[in-house]
């Protein structure tokens, strides 16, 4: 591995042929770098390489996180992309500014009520089970449309609900990789059919992100190929 400065240009370079790939302009898709297990020190290089966007797994990590970087609070976006219990909400909607695995309209009611007023309202995505794992975290995708009118309906200044995020099982080809985020691309265009206004799409991680950014991603979720194997 190289430095972190040079891995994201790599990966940049990656997003951006893949976006040539699917025609599509290089700027369509945000980069956020998966910053959990790795400290301070690992964002802010990054941060100095020209990254901004930094995602979190772990509420109390990420938290530690948000606070040992609070001089560059106005340049990051924090992104929380693991699970997140609703004895958890109230420090995450103070603190972050997205939160990508919304599953239950609970965790949604609660980060909205608990949204500092004065803040720009919390940016939600809903976790979609896409390929119906039993070990994993997310609504059903027959779920999708009744949680996600509940969800468009809390306070729009404390909380908005820009799109879907997916971790698909892992597969080998591209073929595979593709099929479950046409699937969420998929569930994304017949909710906005239906009246929602949503632009995001948070699917694509280090193996897959060709693949996902081909059927639409608009935010891919990079760790390992920036920071290194944890």
């Amino acid at each position: 591995m190289g430095s972190i400065g040079s891995n994201l240009q790599e990966v940049k370079r990656r997003i951006a042929g893949a976006c040539g790939h699917a025609a599509r302009p290089a700027n369509s898709v945000t980069l956020l770098a998966v910053s959990k297990t790795f400290g301070p020190d690992a964002v802010r290089a990054a941060h100095a390489a020209g990254q901004s966007h930094f995602g979190e797994n772990y509420v109390q990590e990420g938290l530690a996180k948000i606070e040992a970087l609070a001089d560059l609070r106005a340049q990051l976006q924090w992104h929380l992309i693991g699970p997140l219990q609703s004895n958890k909400t109230k420090p995450v909607a103070e603190a972050f500014d997205w939160v990508h695995s919304v599953d239950r309209l609970k965790i949604a009611e609660r980060l909205a009520a608990q949204r500092p007023p004065g803040l720009p309202p919390l940016q939600l995505c809903l976790q979609v089970n896409i390929s119906e794992e039993a070990s994993k975290s997310g609504v059903a995708p027959a779920d999708v449309p009744a949680l996600a009118a509940a969800v468009a309906a809390l306070p729009r200044e404390r909380v908005r609900l820009r799109g879907l995020m997916a971790i698909p099982e892992p597969a080998t080809t591209p073929q595979a990789q593709r099929a479950p985020h046409a699937a969420l691309h998929a569930l994304l265009r017949a909710l906005n059919a239906q009246g929602q206004s949503l632009d995001t799409l948070s699917m694509g991680m280090s193996a897959d992100l060709e693949a996902a950014v081909a059927e639409g991603a608009t935010i891919v979720r990079v760790g390992s190929a920036i920071f290194g194997t944890r």
